[in-house]
């Protein structure tokens, strides 16, 4: 039975308990907040594996807990799935711009929610299993220093702060210099073939990877009509 502790926060009573119930019957620790305020408090005192945050919150709302969880060194690669009731593309892509690395639109399936949440653990669990690998698993490419264990990516020494989508996007383009991966492969990677998401999401992704590369963003490249690259 899985023990990772599942931070909650939704400002309706309703839904909170109901997605509690489930997270609890499926074996999981769970903690709650009711607002935004609330739930940063509880990351700076508490270990969380995994954050559900309600798009529409009381006070600050869900997209600007997102950029403060990852402005912070202790949670910036915290896996975080986005409860939203707005379905529209562009509320899902301006959550994926802020850093969530997966939404789920209300109403959902108490399973669909519980898959999303396992799919995000595994991609974390499995960074950090691979972390007991040797030093020379790591990806060193032009300026950048990648490793894949310690979810970790450094330009000419310094450490740079990726999301999990964002890390596992830029690994597999580094993982083969110079080979084109359309936007669809890049979402199967990333996501699960079950995924559904659209390419403008994989667009705003790759946008706000470069920009947080820096100069080094320069060598992802776009290819028209397929999909982007790595320079060799």
């Amino acid at each position: 039975m899985s023990k990772h502790r599942i931070l909650i926060v939704e400002d309706d009573a309703d839904i909170q308990q109901l997605v509690s119930y489930n997270l609890i019957k499926a074996g999981y620790n769970v903690t709650c907040a009711d607002t935004g305020e609330e739930a940063l408090q509880i990351l700076e005192n508490e270990s969380i594996d995994a954050m559900l945050l309600d798009l529409m919150l009381p006070g600050q709302d869900g997209m600007e807990i997102c950029s403060a969880v990852r402005a912070t060194e202790k949670t910036c690669a915290l896996p975080i799935i986005m409860l939203t009731a707005k379905g529209e593309e562009d509320d899902v892509v301006s959550g994926l711009e802020y850093g969530a690395d997966d939404y789920v639109t209300k109403p959902f399936s108490p399973r669909v929610l519980l898959a999303r949440i396992e799919a995000v653990l595994r991609r974390k669990s499995g960074r950090q299993l691979e972390d007991q690998g040797d030093e020379k698993d790591g990806i060193f490419l032009h300026s950048m220093e990648i490793h894949p264990g310690r979810h970790e990516v450094r330009i000419e020494g310094v450490k740079i702060h990726l999301t999990i989508t964002e890390f596992t996007i830029l690994t597999l383009l580094a993982s083969r210099p110079g080979w084109v991966f359309s936007r669809q492969q890049i979402i199967d990677h990333v996501r699960g073939y079950d995924y559904m998401i659209t390419p403008r999401a994989v667009d705003v992704q790759i946008f706000g990877l470069r920009k947080k590369l820096g100069q080094a963003g320069s060598y992802i490249e776009t290819v028209r009509g397929i999909g982007y690259r790595i320079k060799e």
